[in-house]
């Protein structure tokens, strides 16, 4: 309903942002260097952050600008289910007829990843995402799917990406196996106060608009209410850009926060 009102082109804190028009926060940076480091290395590595913070776009953007004749990048987010499950899924986006049996699956999966390394020179990057839903069982699986060689060899990349929870549960001593194998352990943090005031000036300018939309206690409220985690950002100012539509003001001030806030409040 403010498209109009605010004469935007596209609604700037719905519509997805495309890969190169992400905004470019500290966090990000470093989180897509751990990332592309832990790539180089060939090795396994955690990502983790709070709802919303932004973790499978990190994973996205970085992998969108790998060479596609160097890495093949599998996305796996069925987290709920056994290993057979997760067996197939795996197989699914390698492309390859995974079997009923549990061992002859997993056989078939480090046989492609062979080929894929040793033939097509590429390296396969799994990124498992809701990696925290993930079975104690299935995770070990996981570890042993990536050993070549008796650990002398790497042909596999692993990224598992979850919620905080994540962290609690590989510091188990059941996953001291796993937990030790981490080549990267990675939480990825909200925007800063004055990331949020250029995020929101980024999204807008994305939609058309180069004027200041928000007052500065709107993006206060905004910053402190969201600790800066993007996905909430984007709801919260949604709501707000509507209050303001509907009170027929220009900017969004303190009191259409709060309305927002107030809205979507459970």
């Amino acid at each position: 309903m403010y498209l109009r009102h605010f004469a935007f082109t596209r609604l700037p804190f719905e519509t997805p942002a495309q890969t190169d028009e992400l905004f470019e926060s500290a966090a990000r940076r470093e989180a897509e260097a751990r990332l592309g480091h832990l790539i180089e290395l060939k090795g396994i590595g955690m990502l983790t952050g709070e709802v919303g913070a932004g973790k499978t776009t990190v994973c996205r953007h970085l992998t969108a600008q790998l060479h596609p004749g160097l890495y093949r990048v599998h996305y796996v987010s069925l987290s709920t289910g056994n290993v057979l499950d997760m067996y197939k899924a795996i197989g699914w986006e390698l492309g390859i007829a995974v079997e009923r049996s549990r061992s002859s699956a997993h056989h078939a999966i480090r046989g492609e990843v062979s080929r894929l390394a040793k033939e097509a020179k590429q390296l396969p990057v799994l990124v498992v995402d809701e990696a925290h839903h993930l079975r104690s069982d299935v995770l070990e699986d996981l570890r042993l799917l990536t050993n070549f060689a008796m650990d002398s060899e790497s042909r596999m990349c692993l990224i598992l990406v979850g919620l905080t929870e994540l962290r609690r549960r590989l510091a188990m001593a059941v996953h001291e196996s796993l937990s030790q194998r981490l080549v990267v352990r990675h939480h990825l943090t909200g925007l800063t106060r004055d990331e949020v005031d250029a995020y929101v000036t980024h999204r807008l300018r994305l939609a058309g608009c180069e004027l200041p939309v928000f007052e500065e206690p709107a993006v206060e409220a905004l910053s402190q209410a969201t600790r800066g985690l993007p996905r909430k950002i984007n709801r919260i100012a949604h709501y707000a850009l509507s209050a303001a539509a509907l009170d027929n003001a220009r900017t969004v001030n303190a009191d259409h926060l709060q309305r927002a806030l107030d809205e979507l409040r459970p």
